[in-house]
This record gives C-alpha cells, sequence and structure tokens, in this order.
C-alpha cells in the first residue's frame, strides 16, 4: 500500500515537475492577477460614475485589492449588492425628463379660477367668465390684464389722452397736431369804446349821492 501511494505521488509530482504544468501554472497565475487588477479598476471607473465623492472610488478599489486574487470574487459581489442602482448620467437624464413633462404641463395655461384648460386667444373664459385679456383700443390686439402699455404699438394704459379741442389746435393734412393761433388783437376803436364807457361808468357812480351814515346810538 505503501509502494502503491509512493508511486502516485511520485507520478502526481513527475506531472507538477514538467516543464509544461510549471508554465501553465504562471500563466494561470499571471491570469488570474491580470483579472484581479482589472476588477479593481473596474469598480473604481463603476464608483466614478456612481457618486460625486472623489474618494469613494479609491476605497473600493481598494477593498477589491485587499481581498487578494483568491477572493477577490467575493469582493465584486459585495460592492454589486452596495453601489448605487443608478448612474450619475441616468439620473441627470431622470430629472431632465422630469423638467421637461414639468414645463410642458406648466406650458398649458389653465384658468386661474376654475383650472380649466383655456385657450391663449381667449378674452373670457366660458366656464367661470372670469376675465383672461383685453383688447388694445389702438391695435385691437390682444394683451394681459396687467399690461401698462401694449407690446404691439406701445399704447400706455396708464396715460390719459388729452383732447384735441383742450389744446386748442387742429390737425394738418399729414395728421399732426397744428398748435394752437394766437390771440387776435383789438381794434383800437373798440378799446376806445370800452375806455369811454369805464370812464362814463366812473362819474355817474360820483354823481350819485351818497347814503346817510347812522347816527350813533345814544349811550
Amino acid at each position: 500500500m505503501n509502494d502503491i501511494l509512493a508511486q502516485i505521488g511520485s507520478t502526481i509530482g513527475g506531472i507538477f515537475g514538467s516543464p509544461a504544468v510549471q508554465f501553465g501554472a504562471r500563466l494561470l497565475f499571471v491570469y488570474i492577477t491580470v483579472i484581479w487588477i482589472a476588477a479593481a479598476y473596474w469598480a473604481f471607473r463603476d464608483m466614478q460614475q456612481r457618486s460625486d465623492n472623489a474618494i469613494l472610488p479609491y476605497l473600493v478599489a481598494a477593498g477589491i485589492i485587499l481581498f487578494t486574487p483568491v477572493f477577490f470574487i467575493l469582493a465584486i459581489w459585495v460592492y454589486k449588492i452596495v453601489r448605487p442602482h443608478e448612474k450619475i448620467g441616468e439620473v441627470w437624464e431622470r430629472n431632465l425628463a422630469e423638467e421637461a413633462l414639468l414645463a410642458e404641463v406648466e406650458a398649458i395655461h389653465h384658468c386661474p379660477t376654475c383650472e380649466r384648460r383655456i385657450d391663449d386667444e381667449w378674452i373670457i373664459c366660458p366656464t367661470c367668465r372670469t376675465r383672461l385679456n383685453r383688447v388694445c383700443p389702438n391695435c385691437s390686439r390682444l394683451v394681459g390684464l396687467d399690461w401698462s402699455l401694449c407690446a404691439w404699438c406701445g399704447k400706455d394704459f396708464e396715460r390719459r389722452e388729452v383732447p384735441i379741442a383742450a389744446i386748442g389746435g387742429g390737425l394738418d393734412p399729414t395728421g399732426r397736431v397744428t398748435p394752437p393761433a394766437p390771440p387776435t388783437a383789438i381794434p383800437a376803436a373798440s378799446s376806445r369804446t370800452a375806455s369811454r364807457s369805464s370812464r362814463s361808468g366812473q362819474s355817474a357812480s360820483a354823481a350819485l349821492p351818497k347814503p346817510a351814515q347812522d347816527a350813533l346810538p345814544e349811550r
């Protein structure tokens, strides 16, 4: 029995001691080492894509290195369990999609009173009769209720227009307002007549007897 075991041991030792087997074992060790280092680098790059922390990728790669080439497969399994499920790019894409959807919903105008969907060109809500827009009296375009002037023609809604009759002028053939004409001079004859009438009135008032003054009451 001992001879048989010794023969088997010598046979196995001869197999492992052959140059071909030793060369294959070296190649296998190099292959496992390369996979071990590649796994650490993969974990490092993967964590960079999933976290904004600059130190966390180095910690993950160091953890896989510490597990040695024999147990690094277990370290990769543990990393896949605890790593973030979404990459940073995927999170950004999801946020952009949500913002785009929210902007699309906000672009749809709703009535401020009944929250029904309305059209941009409506003046009054047909459901609750809420005033939505108004018409510019100058260009007949729709303007907002909170606008202080028309964005299409520049009409100022807060400034009152002065009528032309109050200015005293008119419109020339080009449509411009003409200044009012200066006051005409009073003829000399009329001025003399007015002065005479004023003098005669003063003389008549001087000719009238003055009323007697009341006597002082006796004490």
